[in-house]
């Protein structure tokens, strides 16, 4: 390798590789598409081979790209580690990307979020607020806070807590259909679900709980409304539409002021894990890294312990 490759078209080329796109490696380095596209023609050219295959669609590595790639991030990596051991005192500065569960970005996040940014006023924060898991890469996020296993490869999963669960329905549905006490009850009594689901193609809606041994079981339940959102599905259950099943942290405040009422307190779900995701294949920048380190403190106080 030339003496003249230098960290920056490393950095440029990566972008490019896990992005599989130009346009969209330049609006994540905040350069204009045609200096991404020199700056990897250049390096091409220094390294004499070719390291992408370019469609009109699609953008990929070459065999030679493939092993570049990895060298390069082990290189940046290092590069980042030396970097940060003379930046622990200099000021935080540039964009900083993540992807939240709605719930806990406007519960728990994003209240505190002003506190941050007193801290660290270089910094320029895009919070992402959703119920879907999307692609940390192909998205260009620099974290993601993620309710439920990890199970791909390709992420790293920094384990926060447990998300503790509850059973609620509003005092107008109880009223109407009666107040269970067993899981037995609820098809004895005629009990309904809201049915939540990132997916239509789930359409069995079921009420879940873990025994005493924590044993989990399932009971099939009818209901007449499907979400896709959890805003959509606290506003469907304080409508009286049926029973939710949903993290204690979102539900606390429609709880305590009677709008909700928790039902049977011995037969909850499992609870969900929450994990901070990072990608393996790309280096986390020291501003992501310190922005992580304030969510888990900042989420300890709301989740269980693994």
């Amino acid at each position: 390798m030339s003496t003249n490759l230098d960290l920056s078209a490393l950095r440029v080329f990566l972008q490019v590789a896990e992005l599989a796109h130009f346009s969209r490696a330049a609006d994540e380095l905040g350069l204009p598409k045609g200096r991404v596209s020199q700056v990897v023609r250049e390096l091409e050219a220094r390294l004499g081979t070719r390291l992408f295959q370019r469609t009109t669609r699609r953008v990929s590595l070459t065999p030679d790209g493939e092993l570049l790639a990895e060298r390069a991030r082990g290189l940046l990596a290092d590069a980042g580690e030396i970097e940060a051991l003379f930046q622990q005192d200099r000021q935080l500065s540039g964009r900083l990307r993540a992807d939240l569960p709605v719930r806990l970005a406007l519960d728990v996040v994003l209240p505190a979020l002003p506190g941050f940014l007193d801290a660290h006023p270089g910094l320029q924060v895009e919070i992402s607020c959703t119920d879907r898991r999307v692609d940390l890469v192909e998205e260009g996020f620099d974290c993601v806070l993620r309710v439920g296993a990890v199970h791909d490869a390709m992420l790293v999963a920094r384990p926060l807590g447990q998300l503790r669960m509850m059973n609620v329905a509003s005092p107008a549905y109880l009223a109407h259909h009666g107040t269970p006490a067993t899981p037995a009850d609820l098809l004895a009594q005629g009990h309904e679900l809201v049915h939540y689901s990132q997916t239509w193609a789930d359409r069995r809606p079921r009420f879940d709980w873990v025994d005493g041994d924590g044993r989990p079981h399932s009971l099939h339940l009818p209901a007449r409304v499907s979400v896709n959102h959890t805003d959509a599905y606290e506003v469907a259950a304080l409508g009286g539409m049926g029973i939710v099943q949903a993290p204690c942290v979102g539900l606390r405040a429609a709880v305590a002021d009677g709008r909700l009422v928790r039902i049977l307190p011995g037969y909850e779900p499992a609870p969900l894990p929450v994990n901070l995701v990072m990608s393996q294949r790309r280096h986390t920048p020291r501003r992501a890294r310190v922005f992580m380190d304030w969510l888990a403190a900042l989420l300890a106080g709301h989740l269980d312990d693994a």
